[in-house]
């Protein structure tokens, strides 16, 4: 049975997002994929400049995740591809949410919110890239319907990601 989704609210980052960010995902698990340890504020305060950026440039970008009450529960969205390995030239959409909040369908919820904002842009297609062994995130990527394009060595982890790709 499928079960509701909660209702998430999107916004460009704030300045003040980038130490909501750091305090979100402190926990160990939320950066296992992510280099394995929590990042400084300096990494969120550039990160979220940048979004700030994209958003004003293409009109969209990796967005401050907000439940009902508020609360930033993390951050969902879509940006260029930033590297010069993988799926170079294409938007890609992805998730990170604090430890607390998972579980309960937000990233499935923000997901979807940024593939209908995306496509109202005119962006006919998306990737995400998933680490192979992220089983939550794979998850999630079935729940949009993406489908498994090809698999990359992340050069700086030596990780194998898994592309998934979504026409629009």
């Amino acid at each position: 049975m499928n079960r509701a989704l909660p209702v998430v609210h999107l916004r460009v980052p704030t300045d003040e997002d980038a130490y909501a960010w750091h305090r979100a995902f402190e926990h160990p698990d939320v950066m296992e994929f992510h280099g394995g340890k929590r990042a400084e504020l300096s990494v969120y305060e550039e990160l979220t400049a940048r979004q700030r950026r994209h958003d004003a440039e293409h009109g969209f970008c990796f967005w401050t995740m907000l439940d009902d009450e508020g609360r930033v529960l993390g951050f969902t969205g879509a940006q260029p591809w930033p590297y010069e390995w993988g799926p170079k030239g294409e938007i890609e959409i992805g998730w990170r949410l604090g430890r607390e909040h998972w579980g309960k369908g937000y990233a499935t919820a923000a997901a979807r919110a940024t593939v209908e904002r995306v496509r109202a842009r005119g962006v006919r297609s998306v990737v995400a890239m998933v680490n192979s062994r992220n089983e939550r995130s794979i998850a999630v990527t079935r729940r949009l319907g993406m489908e498994l394009a090809e698999t990359f060595t992340s050069p700086s982890s030596q990780q194998l990601g898994h592309c998934f790709r979504l026409a629009l």
